[in-house]
């Protein structure tokens, strides 16, 4: 008993975190917080999410539509690494460049000068594409996972759609400007939150450089930067940021510029999308705000928001009225867990309300730990999360009340009714035989009786001697 009840436990717990980390859709942190009401990000659009509790801290247009230029790649590269988990490529595998490596490519791309019929392995060719952004390797892997570049393309919509991408189409497996290829900074959230579970990806986004030893078709090595302005100095120098693990840049005339990074800390992983920034050339230098928006973004994140208590699992909300106890006649029900939020400093628990709803009555016996209800939590009366309701403690039940409440179910069922019902026309059959159907009986055979007597008289008898 002790165990299912630590199960139950567990299972309620789990049930638990997962109502609360949901994002909070609809809910605009800024009607009820000052911090993040007076945040701006000067940018075309952005957005800041907590990937690992999935909450939402910052958006600024963050549902409208952008060209993502480069950040496609993030999905190629996506898509290349779980080829290899599915085993369909290997890292080591090496790949020929193919016909359609320069597909679609303007001269002016970016690129890592890899030429039709060069030999690279799909690791080497997976640093090309997202360090210095090579556009032929997009190329040269949609190629070696699909056939045809434009089969890869099609990969890439379904499986965007896959990941709960609501407004996003690619044309291309590289980002060059089409204006039917583009995403939604919260569509990029979910693209590189799947990708940042896999180690591959992730050690290839955190590397600042990669070098290229010759390959059948060049003599000399070929080393490659990181263009993360925030992970490495080495392309651009004066943004970096502390813990930063990624992502991807991009640039366009059409898409400005884009960085979708990535930041770890205390435990917590950041992942920011920043998209249609520019870049400012004045007296003190050249400022590249697509990157010091983004560690600005980051950096507010950290250090705006905390775990705040919402609910504790000691504190009772309501009581469930008790049948068949002798014990006690309700039991008191709380959270299943003590719970806390991610929340901007200026926000606490008393911002949100409550809708408690119990069942009606519970019948003894009731275990510590029973479900009996749940709550849901409201902020800005936009619904947060839900979770469940459990008896603070034992309650055991009356043998005498038990036996009485059984005997009361079995005299109220339709099915002792019914018994009852053919017991009693069995009694009224029985009366009715041994009564009715009885004299009459009596009455006819007293009729034979007496023909048979008068039978028996002769004919010339009078009545006299």
């Amino acid at each position: 008993m002790k165990r299912r009840n630590r199960l139950l436990s567990l299972l309620l717990l789990l049930a638990t975190l997962l109502s609360l980390t949901l994002p909070c859709f609809g809910v605009d942190l800024s009607e009820v917080s000052e911090i993040v009401s007076r945040k701006t990000v000067d940018a075309k659009a952005a957005l800041l999410v907590n990937s690992t509790e999935n909450v939402i801290y910052y958006e600024q247009n963050a549902r409208e539509r952008v060209y993502p230029a480069s950040i496609t790649k993030v999905m190629t590269a996506l898509l290349t690494v779980e080829a290899l988990d599915r085993g369909d490529l290997a890292l080591d595998q090496v790949i020929t460049a193919g016909d359609q490596t320069w597909l679609d490519i303007p001269a002016d791309g970016s690129t890592a000068n890899i030429q039709v019929g060069e030999e690279l392995t799909v690791e080497q060719l997976l640093y090309c594409l997202m360090l210095p952004s090579a556009n032929e390797a997009a190329n040269i892997l949609a190629q070696a996972i699909s056939g045809q570049v434009s089969s890869f393309v099609a990969l890439m919509n379904l499986r965007a759609e896959q990941l709960g991408c609501t407004d996003t189409h690619f044309m291309n497996p590289h980002g060059i400007h089409h204006t039917n290829h583009y995403t939604t900074c919260y569509d990029l959230y979910l693209i590189a939150r799947k990708a940042l579970e896999n180690a591959t990806f992730r050690q290839i986004v955190s590397t600042d450089e990669i070098t290229i030893p010759p390959t059948n078709m060049t003599s000399k090595e070929r080393v490659y930067y990181n263009t993360n302005g925030l992970l490495t100095h080495k392309k651009y120098s004066g943004y970096e940021f502390p813990d930063c693990i990624g992502i991807k840049t991009g640039s366009t005339d059409a898409a400005g510029y884009c960085l979708l990074s990535a930041a770890r800390r205390d435990g917590n992983t950041l992942i920011s999308v920043v998209m249609g920034a520019e870049t400012v050339v004045d007296a003190d230098g050249t400022h590249r705000k697509q990157f010091s928006e983004s560690a600005s973004l980051l950096q507010w994140g950290f250090d705006n928001f905390s775990y705040h208590s919402i609910l504790d699992n000691r504190d009772p909300v309501a009581e469930v009225p008790v049948t068949l106890s002798s014990q006690t006649d309700g039991v008191l029900v709380a959270p299943a867990e003590s719970i806390s939020a991610l929340l901007p400093d200026d926000v606490s628990g008393d911002a949100f309300t409550r809708n408690v709803e119990v069942v009606e009555s519970v019948a003894a016996p009731v275990e510590t730990g029973q479900e009996l209800g749940t709550m849901t939590l409201y902020l800005q009366g936009k619904k947060y999360g839900t979770v469940p309701l459990v008896a603070l403690n034992d309650v055991k039940a009356s043998q005498l009340l038990t036996r009485k409440h059984e005997i009361e179910q079995v005299i109220s069922s339709s099915w002792f009714r019914g018994i009852l019902l053919l017991i009693a026309a069995a009694i009224v059959v029985f009366i009715l035989k041994n009564t009715v159907f009885y004299r009459s009986s009596r009455v006819r055979a007293a009729k034979r009786n007496a023909r048979k007597v008068n039978a028996a008289q002769p004919k010339s008898y009078k009545g006299k001697r």
